[in-house]
């Protein structure tokens, strides 16, 4: 039986165009109308008038990559690091920063006003802080390149599964960023070396944490070479053979990563595969944005949902009369716990449940909340919010990481269940990054 053949993909046009753009999508690339058809081109920006080439054409639109920019915008800035435009790391670095925020923010009330059919009454300030060497958690890439006869590490390239060959990391905090080439010449020296696919980056306030992810066990000599690497860049060395709960500290013997909030004096103890926020300045002007919107007078219990290790938790209990947190992953409910004792706060209860079904009926939903505060993933809240109306809590605080869920959740909470969007605004977790978070206070009928 003839096979019937597949449709091929028109052939991309050699020669080079221009545009004029319009807009900013939301990864972050200029939107241009070319006979009547949107082109997503990387690199530019709204206001200028660029050329470019095609690099995939689709039914519904196009993509292309700048190759001149004949009337820059206003708001173009020279980018910092050296590999900007084919390291996939961070996309913004061309967009002074003020323009970056926002850009952010008409995100986020798009998303709201599009998908949510809601808009806050007021738009808070957004929280900004340094946009360089902010980053504290990152997967780093590791590959052997036969070519280049050598190992890198760093993140992907743009739009390609190869790791960009960087010397530096403009956005990883300093004690990572300025080792990537050591790190890849350290790898390249193992007898492991091209059985190592990443590296976790976990730094703390008392100490630099890097997990190598290893397919096969290190030889004597390979410990005995990363330990020399931890000792003489003062960076502790976890060794992860499987699962991420298989992590081990091969240098130094003991210790506990920690990060702390110091104007709550707070520590809170965590693994370099634990999820923490990655910029230390926003996360902890965030906690104090979200203690001010919840409007605590200390009489309150308070409901933290996807409370993680107690990020918010530990914080509320400093402020509520009783906090209970709930979180999906059992060993991570057990950390919380740990850092509750570590603090020695006793107002704080927590669960595990799962948070993306509707939960059955248990004990901590029988209580009396004036407060919630939730922050979930990217997927959102959805199936949680017909509990929360349920709960009929004053005062919802919702910290988001992806703004079209955020916005789908409101709809539900305003228009399905009389709650007002009373504010919303954005903080700028990741500089130089088209990525949005952002924070929404829900108040009661």
């Amino acid at each position: 039986m003839a096979r019937t053949p597949r449709a091929r993909r028109p052939r991309l046009p050699q020669e080079t165009f221009t545009a004029r753009i319009e807009d900013l999508s939301h990864d972050g690339r200029g939107i241009a109308r070319l006979g009547g058809k949107v082109v997503l081109i990387d690199g530019a920006l709204p206001g200028e008038e660029v050329t470019f080439r095609y690099t995939v054409r689709h039914s519904g639109y196009d993509e292309g990559t700048v190759q001149a920019i004949l009337k820059p915008a206003a708001q173009r800035v020279e980018p910092r690091c050296a590999h900007f435009g084919v390291c996939g790391g961070c996309g913004l670095q061309h967009l002074e920063p003020n323009a970056q925020i926002r850009f952010k923010e008409a995100q986020l009330l798009d998303n709201l006003r599009r998908i949510g059919k809601v808009q806050p009454r007021e738009v808070l300030p957004p929280l900004t802080a340094e946009p360089w060497g902010y980053r504290r958690k990152a997967r780093l890439g590791v590959k052997y390149v036969a070519k280049k006869g050598r190992v890198l590490v760093g993140f992907r390239e743009r739009a390609s599964p190869y790791i960009a060959a960087l010397a530096r990391c403009e956005v990883l905090h300093p004690r990572v960023g300025e080792l990537l080439e050591p790190l890849g010449e350290l790898i390249g020296g193992l007898s492991i070396y091209n059985r190592l696919p990443q590296i976790e980056v976990a730094v703390g306030d008392n100490a630099v944490g890097l997990s190598f992810r290893v397919l096969d066990p290190p030889s004597q000599s390979d410990c005995q070479l990363l330990t020399a690497f931890g000792q003489r860049h003062d960076i502790w060395i976890y060794l992860q053979p499987k699962g991420p709960e298989t992590t081990r500290l091969l240098w130094p013997e003991k210790g506990e990563l920690v990060y702390r909030l110091s104007g709550l004096a707070l520590e809170l103890a965590f693994q370099p595969y634990h999820f923490t926020q990655v910029n230390a300045a926003i996360n902890e002007s965030m906690i104090q944005q979200a203690l001010e919107l919840l409007d605590l007078n200390g009489r309150e219990t308070v409901l933290d949902l996807f409370c993680g290790l107690g990020n918010f938790t530990l914080p509320l209990a400093r402020k509520a009369a009783r906090v209970v947190g709930v979180e999906g992953d059992r060993s991570l409910v057990e950390w919380a716990r740990r850092n509750a004792r570590r603090n020695a706060i006793d107002n704080a209860q927590f669960y595990s449940a799962d948070l993306t079904a509707s939960p059955a009926e248990q004990n901590w939903l029988k209580e009396d909340f004036q407060r919630v505060l939730l922050d979930p993933p990217r997927s959102g809240a959805l199936e949680m919010i017909p509990t929360l109306a349920r709960l009929k809590a004053e005062r919802i605080v919702y910290v988001s990481c992806h703004p079209a869920t955020l916005a789908r959740d409101a709809g539900q909470l305003v228009n399905c269940y009389g709650y007002r969007l009373q504010r919303a605004g954005v903080m700028d977790m990741f500089p130089h990054t088209a990525h949005v978070e952002s924070i929404a206070l829900f108040v009661s009928p």
